[in-house]
């Protein structure tokens, strides 16, 4: 096998959570680029990732969930497995935020965002990785971290704590599911031109100050991730293990 064999996903099947735009619609028309059959998991409307994907001759699931709580754990495996027959690869792409200062935060925006960028993932990742150990043939399991993974951050506790969380919880299940051939890493983009970041983005002080510290000089494109994904996604990365990828445009080199 050539080292661009490696790369290929044909026959494997994907879950991608928050799939409907954005980061979670391109890494998951990536993942139907690079051959895999895609799962797409989202509360919104799908049909615009759907049609990329189906033009591109692969197969596709819609499956509306809300991850704010675990309960459509079962249902999201089920529906898989019934209409794509196996699960060989889950990108933990879904999340959301919110921002207040320290002394305004609500319970309500801490709960929320550890649920949906915490909670779920975790218990998420924990049926899959049951698939994939009574499949008996490995998997993938990619979440996606962030800047914050790393730095503090202003005005977003409960996301910084949540995405320092993803990056720990990347490492500790690929301590614990190497020994089944399962890899476990994480993304973190950078600053990517999405809705969460519209507010900065809108905001000219912070814009400038942003781009100003990018090395590449540009806000991320949800398509710059396009390649990692499938990286982590595939064999060519079958030695990687508990690594989280900064996507960052160089950040956090500056």
């Amino acid at each position: 096998m050539g080292v661009l064999d490696k790369f290929k996903l044909d026959g494997k099947v994907a879950i991608v959570t928050g799939a409907s735009y954005g980061l979670g619609q391109a890494m998951a028309v990536g993942l139907a680029e690079a051959g895999a059959d895609v799962a797409l998991v989202a509360r919104s409307n799908m049909d615009e990732t759907v049609k990329e994907i189906e033009s591109l001759g692969r197969g596709c699931v819609r499956i509306q969930a809300d991850l704010i709580s675990i309960n459509c754990v079962d249902k999201i495996i089920a529906e898989t497995i019934e209409h794509l027959g196996r699960i060989d690869i889950l990108v933990n792409n879904a999340g959301t935020i919110r921002r207040a200062p320290i002394t305004e935060f609500t319970e309500k925006d801490w709960d929320d965002v550890i649920n949906v960028n915490q909670k779920t993932l975790f218990f998420l990742s924990q049926a899959v990785a049951k698939v994939f150990i009574k499949q008996g043939d490995g998997g993938k399991i990619i979440n996606i971290a962030s800047m914050l993974s790393f730095q503090g951050g202003v005005l977003v506790p409960s996301y910084t704590a949540s995405k320092s969380a993803v990056m720990g919880l990347t490492r500790l299940m690929a301590n614990e599911l190497a020994a089944h051939n399962i890899n476990v890493n994480a993304i973190a983009p950078g600053y990517m031109a999405t809705g969460l970041t519209a507010p900065l983005r809108a905001d000219p002080v912070r814009n400038k100050a942003i781009l100003a510290r990018i090395p590449a000089g540009r806000w991320g494109k949800p398509s710059d991730l396009k390649g990692a994904v499938v990286f982590l996604a595939s064999d060519a990365s079958s030695y990687m293990h508990g690594y989280t990828v900064a996507v960052d445009g160089g950040w956090l080199a500056r």
